[in-house]
């Protein structure tokens, strides 16, 4: 399944800054039931909860640089083998992933981190995935979430921001130590990433750059660590975080692609937002 593009584009910038996808640390994360993924080049472990209801979802990896942990939740009969041989034939759209099932929950994490984020899981077969880049994944695991006789409630968010075809709904001003929720509330897979900028003339150029599809420009406007607020997931998904990001300017962007091959940010999803303290 296809990841952040925006590693890739942003490279330079990155290795400049030293620096990572920002992991999110859930706030109340200690009052809900942990589910603990752990990933490898060749592996991927779950343990801990596995009831529905709210789940506080910590995520590690060793051996990888950076990797990406999703959660998949199988319509009755379908497998996880061939929702991959799918996107395959499809070219990585994940978008067919639809007649299977859905991304349910996707994150980053970088080697000797730890991620926490807050989803909700239902009743089903799930498998969790350690996605790889266009070439397949690298690991798969499958587990059961049975029903819970008494699911447990995720705390509510203090904001909310949603992702729709094509943009962004919500605050634009996100403070750190705030839960935050995520939502894809379009109907295709949505990710929502945010690039750090040094100031309101870069961010208004990055902008124009990201609109008009000049992803070299867009490296060097680029002044650190994206916030990884959600990856790739589907239609009704979501998960929340508390923001841990340094304050600063943002540009918020999505970089799945339409059939066509044209990145959602160059309809339009894209846009400003501050993070403060």
């Amino acid at each position: 399944m296809k990841r952040l593009t925006l590693l890739a584009v942003t490279a330079s910038a990155l290795l400049a800054a030293g620096g990572t996808i920002a992991a999110g640390s859930a706030a109340a994360a200690s009052t809900l039931p942990t589910l603990s993924l752990t990933a490898t080049a060749s592996s991927i472990t779950v343990s801990g909860a596995t009831q529905s209801g709210g789940v506080n979802v910590v995520s590690t990896a060793t051996g990888l640089k950076e990797a990406g942990v999703l959660l998949f939740l199988l319509k009755p009969g379908a497998t996880f083998e061939v929702v991959e041989a799918a996107i395959q034939k499809a070219h990585g759209d994940t978008n067919v992933t639809s007649k299977y099932g859905s991304i349910v929950f996707d994150a980053e994490v970088s080697s000797g981190q730890t991620n926490e984020t807050q989803t909700y899981l239902q009743p089903g077969q799930y498998v969790a995935v350690v996605p790889g880049e266009g070439k397949g994944s690298r690991a798969h695991a499958n587990f059961t979430v049975t029903a819970s006789a008494a699911p447990v409630a995720l705390p509510a968010p203090e904001a909310t921001i949603r992702s729709i075809e094509f943009g962004f709904q919500g605050p634009s001003t996100l403070h750190d130590g705030e839960l935050v929720r995520f939502e894809n509330e379009g109907f295709l897979v949505h990710m929502d990433v945010a690039a750090p900028v040094k100031n309101m003339k870069a961010a208004k150029q990055l902008v124009k750059d990201l609109l008009a599809g000049k992803e070299k420009a867009v490296g060097k406007l680029i002044s650190g660590p994206p916030a990884g607020f959600a990856g790739p997931v589907s239609h009704e998904a979501f998960q929340q975080e508390t923001i841990t990001a340094k304050p600063g300017i943002y540009v918020e962007v999505c970089f799945m692609d339409t059939q066509d091959g044209r990145s959602h940010s160059q309809l339009g999803m894209e846009r400003i937002i501050h993070i403060v303290k």
